[in-house]
């Protein structure tokens, strides 16, 4: 992505907490400039408290939606109404929802049709659907835990947590086919292009389990095998791969 992104950060302020929303600006700084700053909620709703006392302070506006209906809101039909607004008349790059709230994952799919990047940030009882149609999406509720400071790279890691990560079918089978999409003869893949096939397909963040670092997080599954060559590249390759070129080589 470009160094300089213009971004649009819209906020549903009823399903999401105002404690992170630090976190959330300081992840959007690494793609681009916040042009755009929008809270909703039905601000006489003393709930939305925590978000009035951060609103001036990281220069997000509030757009009051009252509620219409008892026990109802309008406030998702206004997010939804803004961000089809700036697709349609704003030079934006990425749009960012921050919202746990599954009814806007026809809005996610919307906005990548019209060829925007889609960050998302919600709690951990955040949809999986919606969670799955970003581009990118970081929980919220649930600091991530660095593992990487204790790891030296191409050091074993414990066994325990190797078998807890590996029980996740998912997410192995989402790292082996992209090992296996950008893989030379050998099975031996560089991390680089590795971590830019899963970001094309799919709404991973290795931080959501508790990793800094991409190389981290293949570290703590047993099933890879890592190393270096020039003294920084990093290659990954399936154990399984393994095992297959080392009977070839035999017979």
């Amino acid at each position: 992505m470009k160094d300089r992104e213009k971004i649009a950060v819209f906020i549903d302020a009823d399903n999401a907490p105002a404690k992170k929303i630090a976190k959330v600006l300081s992840e959007l700084a690494r793609y681009g400039v916040v042009n755009i700053r929008k809270a909703y909620g039905n601000w006489k709703n003393q709930n939305l408290q925590s978000w009035e006392d951060v609103l001036h302070e990281y220069a997000i506006q509030p757009i009051q939606q009252f509620d219409l209906t008892k026990g109802k809101n309008a406030t998702d039909m206004a997010l939804v109404i803004d961000v089809m607004d700036v697709l349609y008349t704003k030079d934006i790059d990425v749009i960012c929802l921050v919202s746990s709230d599954c009814d806007f994952t026809p809005l996610v799919t919307r906005t990548l049709a019209d060829g925007k990047f889609v960050i998302g940030f919600g709690e951990r009882k955040t949809p999986l659907p919606f969670v799955n149609s970003c581009s990118r999406f970081l929980y919220l509720d649930e600091e991530c835990e660095d593992n990487s400071a204790e790891v030296e790279i191409l050091e074993q890691p414990s066994q325990n947590l190797s078998h807890s990560i590996k029980s996740d079918s998912k997410l192995i089978n989402l790292l082996r086919q992209a090992i296996e999409a950008v893989e030379e003869d050998d099975g031996w893949a560089q991390l680089g292009p590795i971590g830019t096939h899963i970001s094309n397909h799919a709404s991973f963040d290795q931080r959501n389990y508790g990793f800094k670092k991409l190389s981290d997080l293949f570290m703590a599954i047993d099933l890879f095998e890592m190393k270096k060559t020039n003294g920084s590249v990093l290659w990954v390759r399936d154990k399984r791969k393994a095992k297959q070129h080392k009977a070839k080589d035999a017979a």
